[in-house]
């Protein structure tokens, strides 16, 4: 088996008979994170300048083309990116049915998760006076919330925004939250007479009949 001055071993056979630029689109279009020009040799047993030409040709193509999106070296690497003349698009579509349709309830919810965390359940639903169930189940089920161990004294499951939540709020960390905690009562005080109750709730439960979270959710 030959190689290329950069080490890339040429191949022969399999992978190594596929066309080279249908190949590179379809391995492009699953990577997380930009490709080396070393890497897609090495998986299409083809020499690193052949990929890297190949590479080149693509990124002209589609600027050529006017398509939506384009093929970008970034970082060492090449990915797809969409065009920023087209962020309007992709934003909305972004979007619709994440941040935009959150409910009231569920903003106010994730308020009190955001600024009190690591947070119990009823101590949210004692903070906004109804009871949180449903909307807690949301938040969690599009990856703004997320379990981080239970309350030493009552055993009740605790929670915390994520790095999801960061990135939709487009902060770097929790220390960029605007100053609003000192506005909010404090969940001991309203608590003082209720009871911690279940220490959790099941995430794939129907909502609630009760409070808000059959009507808002």
């Amino acid at each position: 088996m030959s190689e290329d001055t950069s080490g890339a071993p040429a191949g022969t056979g399999g992978v190594a008979e596929l066309d080279l630029k249908p190949a590179l689109e379809a391995v492009l279009m699953v990577v997380d994170e930009p490709a080396t020009e070393e890497h897609l040799a090495k998986i299409l047993e083809r020499p690193r300048r052949q990929v890297a030409d190949a590479l080149a040709e693509l990124a002209d193509e589609y600027t050529v083309q006017g398509r939506g999106f384009e093929l970008r070296r970034v970082a060492g690497g090449w990915r797809f990116y969409t065009r920023p003349e087209y962020a309007a698009a992709v934003e909305g579509f972004v979007l619709d049915g994440q941040q935009a349709r959150l409910t009231q309830a569920a903003l106010e919810t994730l308020a009190v998760v955001a600024y009190r965390q690591p947070v119990s359940r009823s101590r949210v639903s004692a903070v906004r006076g109804v009871n949180c169930d449903g909307v807690m189940r949301t938040l969690l089920q599009r990856g703004l919330i997320e379990e981080a161990g239970t309350e030493p004294e009552t055993g009740a499951i605790l929670y915390t925004t994520t790095n999801y939540f960061l990135e939709r709020m487009g902060l770097r960390g929790l220390d960029e939250l605007p100053e609003l905690a000192p506005f909010l009562p404090e969940a001991e005080a309203i608590e003082a007479e209720t009871l911690e109750g279940v220490p959790s709730f099941d995430p794939d439960a129907p909502d609630s009949e009760d409070a808000d979270d059959k009507t808002e959710l």
